[in-house]
């Protein structure tokens, strides 16, 4: 009996891992038909770029790509060593796809970059010298065409559809492997990358090598939904992280490369940055949230709208604006010349500012530019001081400094720092405070005066240039007792 027992025991788990697991099979999407539909109007690109080889490591045969690429660390690597200042020929490849049946291919612009012959291969094996119509670098997107007729085509979808956790497959030909398919799920949306801040990536878990630049990531209805752009990698090869170009943003570049040849941003001219938790209640801000205005660019909308430093965006066109990295592409995405409203916190309260959006222009450093020749005025008698409070040391600056660091007024220079607030909320040495409690600080006399005016224990931002670049932080003040 108890034996009996025990089979018919064995014989129930049997049947239930038979059942769990065709039910997870069942689960798992099926990808054969995607790829058999899809597969036709992708296509392999190569390009040649004649270039004169630079001394130092990281021009290996390979294609020359710039500092911080995520496939430099790759052709350092792995690709043939030549003699700096000889002209050689390198080659990239990657991936596209036809986006309309005339010949129109959209792939990165990294693949095609400086190319003196771009060559497309097709599905069915034909070859065509491509054109490049046209490209935008900042969102590392271009637009070719070759001379055929009738091809396949992809259908375009919806990357604003896509949730966290959908699958999504990406074919391509990474390595050279042509036609090779990977799939994976949504990571994360409304990625911004560093030096890519007009484009909202999305994240995925999708195999991407080198190869795969440019090429189609799908949805399960086996529409396009982004462009495979970038990966995360210290070794050149995949390691979990990959990042695709929502395909809206793609079209819409592809749409003005075909009407004008070029692409138009719109601009707003300010400089941001996220707020933290200390930097929220420095604000009067009930959680972290928005872009906080680090500097307003001269000459710019926001500049002839009235922003002022230290105003927190929280919405742009009605729109939340839930980190800084979000508001460049909601502007980059509107028209020049488009009437918006920016809702705002200044000084605890919120405001509403109507402007009307400029184009962004090609350089930022010549648009920030130098500013306007203060008017004469006294110089201090340079002396040190301490602030006991705060664990800091500062000296008022001298007018070659102010000219130095391009600033039009005065400013205090950390010459010290000692254990207290400042260490903690992130100062350095020779950061130059020029606000405090968003007033403006001439003098260690005015920070002092400023200081005292605050409550102890409470949270006060100061506005700091470091390198050149502004950037606020949160002291926090030592409580009475």
């Amino acid at each position: 009996m108890p034996q009996i027992s025990v089979r018919i025991l064995m014989f129930g788990l049997a049947a239930a891992a038979m059942l769990l697991a065709g039910t997870a099979q069942a689960q798992l999407p099926a990808f054969t038909g995607l790829v058999e539909d899809n597969t036709p109007a992708v296509v392999n690109i190569s390009s040649t770029q004649s270039r004169e080889r630079s001394s130092g490591r990281g021009e290996r045969g390979g294609p020359e790509l710039p500092e911080g690429h995520p496939f430099r660390d790759f052709f350092e690597r792995f690709g043939p060593e030549d003699a700096p200042g000889q002209p050689f020929d390198g080659q990239s490849r990657g991936s596209g796809f036809i986006i309309s049946d005339d010949g129109y291919i959209l792939t990165n612009y990294h693949v095609v970059e400086s190319s003196s012959e771009v060559i497309v291969r097709l599905n069915d094996r034909r070859e065509f010298v491509a054109e490049v119509v046209g490209y935008d670098e900042r969102s590392d997107l271009a637009l070719l065409k070759i001379d055929a007729d009738d091809l396949p085509t992809v259908v375009i979808g919806s990357s604003s559809e896509l949730a966290v956790g959908e699958w999504v497959l990406a074919i391509g030909a990474p390595f050279g492997f042509e036609h090779s398919a990977t799939a994976g799920i949504v990571s994360a949306k409304q990625r911004s990358l560093p030096q890519d801040n007009y484009v909202p990536f999305i994240q995925t878990d999708v195999a991407i090598n080198p190869g795969n630049s440019g090429g189609p990531l799908f949805n399960l209805e086996g529409e396009v939904v982004g462009i495979n752009s970038h990966i995360y990698s210290r070794t050149g090869g995949f390691m979990g992280l990959s990042f695709a170009i929502p395909i809206e943003l793609a079209m819409d570049v592809v749409d003005q490369l075909r009407s004008t040849g070029r692409v138009a941003r719109g601009w707003l001219g300010v400089l941001i940055q996220d707020v933290n938790r200390d930097l929220a209640e420095s604000f009067g801000m009930d959680r972290p949230y928005g872009a906080l205005v680090a500097d307003v660019v001269r000459g710019s909308p926001a500049e002839d709208a009235g922003f002022e430093v230290g105003d927190v965006i929280v919405r742009f066109n009605g729109r939340e604006v839930t980190t800084s990295s979000t508001l460049p592409p909601m502007v980059g995405r509107q028209r020049v010349d488009t009437e918006v409203d920016v809702d705002i916190i200044r000084q605890g309260e919120p405001q509403t500012i109507s402007l009307t959006l400029g184009e962004l222009p090609e350089d930022m450093q010549q648009r920030r530019g130098p500013r306007p020749e203060p008017e004469p005025e006294p110089e201090p008698e340079p002396q040190d001081q301490r602030i006991e409070e705060l664990g800091l040391e500062l000296r008022t600056l001298d007018a070659e400094q102010r000219e130095a660091l391009n600033l039009d007024r005065g400013g205090v220079i950390v010459e010290g720092l000692s254990e207290g607030p400042a260490v903690e909320a992130g100062l350095r040495p020779d950061d130059v405070i020029t606000m405090l409690n968003q007033e403006r600080v001439e003098s260690v006399e005015d920070f002092r005066a400023i200081l005292a005016d605050v409550s102890p224990g409470s949270s006060v931002p100061v506005l700091v240039y470091r390198g050149g670049s502004p950037r606020f932080f949160a002291f926090r003040l030592p409580s009475d007792g």
